[in-house]
């Protein structure tokens, strides 16, 4: 999954982008307003975690603008603002969470991965599609009860399909979402990567629909 994480401390950035590359995401970042809100409102992100005081344009502001203009990426805010009257403000922007500083990476992953769930419409971090489980806080797949050993890349195409399971995922949102900045977005490549998931899950669990895309369907045998 494909995060933006808007932070202008360079300390605190590079800590969060480092912990969420760890589990599994492709990390984007952005250290100003106006480059976070032009990213946020013109590209397509699995979540995003936004700082509210930036240098330009203040995160409440950014936040506000998105959800005027429909962006309803799920975001976790990051805030040294302590008050419960500026934790209101916040939600009533459209923050889908409010974490204060200084907190534990742990609570941010843990707090993301609900925003995310919650914006799914699903409750756990266990996802079951027929014997396949998916377990997103362990970072870890089985198939009735083995588990599969699956490379960072497998399991972020796994993981991303099994999320959106039901729907049709187009081959570049999967690109976006899977590979990051640092490696090549090729469709290709993409085709090897699904081909080496099915050797490892089930050649009938990801289903091509040819001129669409890839879809994992709600109930797998």
């Amino acid at each position: 999954m494909r995060v933006l994480v808007v932070e202008d401390d360079d300390r605190i950035r590079d800590d969060v982008t480092r912990a969420l590359a760890a589990a599994g995401y492709v990390v984007e970042t952005a250290s100003d307003g106006e480059d976070a809100w032009f990213r946020g409102d013109t590209e397509d992100y699995g979540a995003i975690v936004l700082d509210l005081g930036l240098p330009g344009m203040d995160g409440l502001a950014i936040l506000k603008r998105w959800r005027d203009n429909g962006r309803s990426t799920p975001v976790l805010v990051l805030t040294a603002r302590g008050s419960w009257a500026e934790r209101v403000e916040g939600i009533d922007a459209g923050a889908d969470d409010y974490l204060p500083k200084p907190f534990r990476i742990e609570e941010l992953l843990a707090r993301l991965r609900a925003i995310v769930r919650r914006s799914a419409g699903q409750a756990s971090s266990l996802h079951a599609v027929g014997d396949l489980v998916l377990d997103e806080r362990q970072m870890r797949a089985a198939v009735g009860g083995v588990p599969v050993s699956l490379t960072a890349l497998e399991y972020r195409l796994l993981a991303y399909l099994v999320l959106n399971r039901g729907r049709v995922v187009p081959q570049t949102e999967l690109l976006e979402h899977v590979y990051g900045d640092e490696d090549a977005r090729d469709a290709n490549a993409l085709e090897v990567l699904i081909g080496r998931v099915r050797r490892k899950v089930g050649a009938e669990r990801i289903e091509t629909r040819r001129g669409f895309g890839y879809l994992v369907p709600e109930a797998s045998a």
